[in-house]
């Protein structure tokens, strides 16, 4: 197993596409077993793909892009600024509320942060903003749409982990908001210090509020509907993803009527690349998962950890900061597909939530994509911004340091997270 993660690293540091070298590692597994057929490695990849559960992640990656296609994300905007432009730090502010927003549109952060990074980051540094703060604020705001649904890297963990996704989505929400508020706080903290002024002279009135609301209802009801399917037994998360795009297209022609047959045509083509590119990942990390059961991973690691505290308390935070270092290293969806089947028997054992430690552990590993060395939404945002990274580095500190210590409360107080699935379910 050693020499698999060794060449899984070899192959990354030569920049290697990721899904071969997850699947030539995987690969090589075999090829050096004296126990294991050939022919298993390749029944392994096919009935990765041969799971109804997984249909959800096909259908919510073409939703997201015929929602962009609608023009949702430009009334989700005006109605961002109505809310929170009049508070210091102005657009700082519009982009983080965007994202919660876009959480239930996107599901992607990395998606999410380069879409705020074109259509508010220019403004957002026109208004007095400095390039390291905006970039900050968009990269990592974006994280919140790692928890509200319908979030990619949910769907995968309670797959991988046979966890309820209709359970994860609820308790999503709490954690999303809370992240919203943390991050606002912070981002008014800095403005005020620097003297940034809001982008708005006054507070809106009610009557705008319901107006701008009235204008974003049919995104700002989507991700509400969609929890209300699933809680209800209407739809299955699977089903849930078919009725999402049959929403956007509605949605898209009837009432905004922005979608055409062109739009749809290239959602479709950029949906096949990010579609192909996700299921060729996890078909291949089948491989790496089966020889990370078959070596008993999980029993060695826990026997480990066992070693240095049988604290519950105490070795969730351990797991925790080895996911954030993972994470830094390791794109998220990767990390969810391999490190679940690790660390869910183990902290099911301690007597941990496993529905409680999905929300935590995608908000660690999804934030390695706004930290250095490897984190795509980072780099992403810095080189739409044309912001150096080591500006960013530097400013967006505070930002990371919030979301660090949010998800030390949620580990210590799990029914914040649990709250609303226990009611709701």
């Amino acid at each position: 197993m050693t020499l698999v993660v060794i060449l899984f690293v070899v192959l990354l540091l030569l920049e290697m596409p990721l899904a071969f070298s997850i699947g030539i590692a995987g690969l090589s597994y075999f090829l050096m077993s004296d126990y294991l057929p050939l022919t298993i490695s390749v029944q392994k990849i096919a009935s990765a793909s041969q799971s109804f559960p997984l249909l959800a992640v096909p259908f919510f990656v073409l939703a997201g892009h015929m929602m962009n296609r609608t023009g949702i994300s430009d009334h989700l905007i005006g109605f961002s600024k109505t809310l929170v432009s009049w508070i210091s730090g102005g657009l700082a502010h519009v982009s983080i509320v965007l994202s919660t927003l876009m959480g239930g549109v996107s599901g992607s952060a990395v998606a999410d942060a380069c879409m705020e990074a074109r259509v508010l980051g220019p403004s957002m540094i026109k208004s007095g903003l400095s390039p390291g703060y905006t970039a900050g604020v968009i990269a990592v705001s974006s994280l919140i749409t790692s928890t509200i649904p319908p979030s990619i890297g949910l769907i995968l963990y309670g797959y991988i982990g046979n966890v309820s996704i209709a359970k994860l989505f609820i308790a999503g929400i709490l954690p999303g908001f809370l992240m919203m508020a943390l991050l606002m706080l912070a981002a008014w903290v800095i403005a005020k210090r620097r003297g940034y002024q809001p982008e708005a002279s006054r507070r809106p009135t009610i009557g705008e509020v319901w107006r701008d609301m009235k204008d974003a209802k049919w995104a700002l009801l989507f991700p509400l509907m969609l929890v209300v399917t699933i809680r209800f037994g209407i739809f299955t998360p699977s089903e849930a993803g078919a009725f999402a795009v049959v929403y956007s297209v509605l949605v898209g022609f009837f009432a905004y009527r922005t979608l055409t047959v062109k739009k749809i045509i290239s959602a479709l083509h950029e949906s096949m690349n990010d579609i192909g590119m996700i299921m060729l990942i996890i078909m291949l990390s089948a491989l790496v998962g089966y020889a990370i059961v078959f070596e008993r991973l999980p029993q060695s690691i826990a026997e480990t950890m066992n070693g240095v505290t049988s604290n519950p308390d105490l070795m969730l935070l351990l797991i925790l900061g080895f996911l954030v270092l993972v994470g830094m290293v390791m794109e998220a969806t990767v990390s969810v597909l391999l490190l679940t089947p690790i660390f869910v028997p183990m902290i099911q054992v301690l007597g941990i939530d496993p529905v409680h430690f999905g929300i935590l552990m995608m908000i660690v590993v999804t934030l390695g994509g706004m930290t250095p060395p490897v984190g795509v939404a980072m780099y992403s945002v810095c080189g739409i911004l044309k912001c150096p990274t080591d500006r960013y580095v530097i400013e967006s500190l505070p930002f990371i340091l919030t979301i660090l210590v949010m998800v030390a409360i949620l580990a210590m107080f799990p029914h914040v997270v649990l709250f609303l699935p226990n009611l709701l379910m």
